[in-house]
């Protein structure tokens, strides 16, 4: 009895230290995301008497290191308690909690030694101010010999008590550690492919090591030095790999997750607290009555509206699918169309924005386009997707001949307190679009600066504006800015979250959701601290290089002749398109977006696709791997509400989603589809030259023009695949109707044209022959009625 209590209090222990330490890190994160405030940090300096102090964008040399530690840690303590939750008390997994305390605290030790600018061991023993002194004088010296002012400071001397070859068997340990515990929190599927990476790496090392690089394949050795061999050689290249801002353990992904998406997490976790879901699903049920698909309409709307606030397909099948499915199942679709088009909604709210998730920040990080424009380009694919989702439903629906509701109903009623609700969902993501779209260089400029008195100052540039009053000044310094639009939407979002009753007799909800957030990033992290360990792993074999440089030269080798550039394209894009799905399967749309994105970005560039729209084609197989069987993550929640098969729902998610898989095609083909000029630059030139044909403006008729024919397309399509439109389609149709949605998106004109008069004509004469043949089996019906009345 008195070991079961200890148990019991460690175990309480564990969940209350990990609850207020999830909860002080969310806290300190918001601090460091704040954005600038006019005067503030001013402010701060009068009272404190302290110039170096900072309450905001803290110093990442020291930040970085202790949000690791502090989140590895947190990761520990959910893991302990849930553990303890389950009455587990395994040996094994206490001793792999503590090797990722302990080698948490080795990296983050280790970095504050390794970087330049901190070199922990010299500070304590006072050769860092010794050396800084040393160099200062030298610069004072030279200032005075040559008449130029007095320097007051030097950059910062080179460590000297580094760990030297120790650093390479700490990071090893470490990386073996970080791999083995993301095994127990995400599961194989996502760590799979980081082992096979790593032990490629090491096995190529030690091929050099052992036997050097004469006469060895470049795919079988990896080099870390000159000669004598020695892995001590190696300490340099894994220098690199600790204190690298770029591709670094705590590097890149550790920036993006502290300074970017921080703050749209614990929006995510806020929202989840809100009410305002239920009162969004009524609000799409209102907006679809006159539908004949009804609630699969809903489930569409509503995971659309709901998926751009989450970002996960799983989350948003859970929260949305919960209701929509049931609805679906009560109108009388099949049980596999329900979870499959819930799947598939949920799977597109990944890709629609405003807010798209985790993958869309990366996307914007990796190809250093402002998240802003990243929203631009997604709208256009993201109607298309969605539009797509509509007619399959459309067709399903007139295939079991479901008729429309039409009137209200009770569950329709939007009260009071339900419009107050949606405040809270739509507030903070009118705010952060708004803050996304709005240049920095525009505010106080137009028609509202000269209603202020403005002075502005109007070029062919554009439009300055000087001595902004404060208000306007706390605008522009969030305007365009990810992290600053995010931080303001989620204090906006905790002052609304008041309107419901239930939180303000439950004020508690709040620091609870807060913790929620805090656990949720920690456990992110590590699954960003395998694609970081992905990453270094590929640079360090050079495998990125030589496949860009290997399939480039293969499919040169091909000898296609002069029309050979679009089939090299095709075959690099379609090469690509697998390598997602494979690399996706079982993994949430981050980690296989960058995954792949490091393979074959560098081959769609090497073929004439500008760097954005070659990693927005990946971005959207990333997203698609939630509906690919058979490990369809989205599809088997959807089969969990629906209890049919998971395979055959992931299937049906497929046939409903199906033109996700190929969008991505035709804006690859059609770069002008994604609004912006990053998607037309040539990832060959030095400067900013566009592709051939593209002048990084629009060409509004042509646009027009294009999205008829792309609807056109996608509408033969979606009633190919679901073999329906106003009756049955024959073999023969469907074969028919893919032909000419593949000829209208073609680039010669002879052929989109032809292709798109017959595809019109086609749909007209279905249409008119359907409505015949209806109206003859209904004359029909009524003379076999007539005479059984007689009788």
């Amino acid at each position: 009895m008195l070991e079961t209590g200890s148990t019991a209090s460690r175990a309480a222990l564990s969940v209350r230290l990990g609850y207020w330490l999830a909860f002080a890190f969310v806290v300190i994160g918001l601090f460091n995301a704040m954005p600038g405030i006019p005067g503030l940090d001013q402010w701060v300096t009068q009272v404190t008497g302290n110039n170096g102090l900072r309450i905001r964008r803290f110093s990442y040399e020291y930040f970085y290191p202790v949000a690791f530690f502090v989140m590895m840690l947190i990761v520990v303590l959910r893991q302990y308690s849930a553990r303890q939750a389950r009455e587990e008390r395994k040996p094994s997994a206490i001793a792999l909690d503590i090797a990722l305390v302990v080698m948490a605290a080795a990296i983050s030790l280790s970095y504050l030694n390794e970087i330049q600018s901190v070199c922990l061991a010299d500070q304590i023993t006072g050769d860092r101010a010794r050396l800084i002194a040393e160099a200062l004088q030298v610069e004072k010296d030279n200032a005075l010999m040559f008449g130029l002012p007095e320097p007051t400071t030097v950059d910062d001397p080179q460590c000297l008590n580094t760990l030297n070859g120790w650093l390479v068997a700490i990071v090893g340990v470490a990386v073996a550690v970080f791999l083995a515990y993301a095994v127990r929190v995400w599961g194989l599927p996502l760590v799979i492919v980081a082992i096979v990476v790593v032990a490629w790496a090491f096995t190529t090392i030690l091929i050099w090591y052992l036997f050097g690089t004469e006469g060895i394949n470049k795919y079988l050795v990896t080099k870390l030095g000159g000669e004598p061999r020695t892995l001590a050689a190696g300490y340099s290249r894994v220098h690199d790999i600790l204190t690298s801002n770029a591709s670094g353990l705590l590097g890149r992904f550790m920036s993006i997750v502290l300074n970017q998406i921080f703050p749209y997490l614990i929006l995510g976790s806020l929202f989840g607290v809100s009410a305002g879901g239920q009162s969004l699903i009524k609000l799409a049920f209102r907006w679809t009555r006159a539908l004949r698909g009804g609630p699969a309409h809903a489930a569409v709307v509503s995971s659309a509206m709901f998926g751009t606030i989450s970002g996960g397909p799983v989350v948003n099948v859970l929260s949305t699918g919960v209701l929509t499915i049931p609805m679906m199942l009560r109108r009388g679709f099949s049980r596999t169309f329900a979870g499959g088009v819930e799947a598939a909604a949920s799977a597109g709210g990944t890709v629609m924005p405003p807010v798209m998730g985790v993958a869309a920040f990366i996307l914007a990080s990796m190809t250093a386009v402002p998240y802003g424009d990243v929203i631009v380009a997604a709208l256009i694919p993201a109607i298309a997707y969605f539009f797509c989702l509509f007619l399959s439903v459309v067709f399903q629906a007139r295939r079991q001949n479901i008729q429309a509701v039409g009137k209200f109903t009770e569950d329709m009623h939007l009260s009071r307190q339900d419009l107050l609700n949606l405040v809270m969902i739509f507030a903070p993501i009118f705010l952060i679009t708004s803050l996304l779209l709005t240049p920095k260089e525009s505010v106080g400029c137009g028609l509202f600066g000269n209603l202020l008195g403005i002075e502005q100052t109007v070029s062919a540039s554009g439009c300055i504006a000087r001595d902004l009053p404060w208000l306007l000044q706390l605008i522009q310094n969030a305007a365009g800015d990810v992290g600053g639009a995010g931080w303001w939407a989620v204090l906006l979002l905790m002052g609304l979250l008041f309107f419901d009753p239930e939180m303000r007799a439950k004020p508690r909800k709040l620091i609870d959701a807060l913790a929620d957030a805090g656990g949720m990033i920690a456990t992110l992290y590590l699954m960003f601290l395998v694609v970081t360990i992905i990453d270094f792993s590929l640079k360090l074999t050079g495998m990125p290089f030589y496949i860009s440089l290997d399939v480039l030269g293969w499919l040169n080798g091909l000898n296609l002749g002069e029309g050979g550039a679009g089939l090299f394209q095709f075959l690099a894009l379609a090469m690509t398109m697998l390598l997602a799905i494979l690399l996706g399967m079982g993994m949430p749309a981050a980690p296989a977006f960058i995954n792949v994105s490091l393979l074959m970005g560098p081959v769609l560039a090497g073929l004439g696709l500008s760097i954005f729209t070659a990693n927005m084609f990946i971005f959207y197989f990333a997203a698609a791997s939630a509906i690919t069987p058979p490990v369809a993550l989205a599809a088997y929640a959807a089969a969990s509400i629906t209890k049919a098969d998971p395979i055959m729902t992931g299937f049906s998610a497929v046939r409903s989603g199906i033109v996700m898989f190929v969008i991505p095609f035709i804006f690859a083909a059609y770069p002008e589809l994604l609004l912006i000029p990053q998607a037309v630059l040539d990832p060959q030139s030095t400067g900013n030259a566009f592709l051939p044909g593209y002048d990084g403006t629009h060409d509004w008729q042509h646009l027009a023009l294009l999205i008829l024919r792309l609807s056109l397309a996608l509408y033969l399509l979606a009633s190919a695949l679901a073999a329906y439109d106003f009756a049955k389609l024959r073999l023969l149709q469907i074969l028919l109707r893919l032909a000419l949605a593949i000829g209208i998106i073609l680039h010669d004109p002879l052929l989109h044209g032809l292709s798109t008069a017959a595809g019109a004509a086609l749909l007209v004469g279905h249409y008119f022959m359907a409505r015949r043949t209806s109206a003859e089996r209904a004359s029909t019906e009524s003379s076999a009625e007539a005479g059984t009345e007689q009788t």
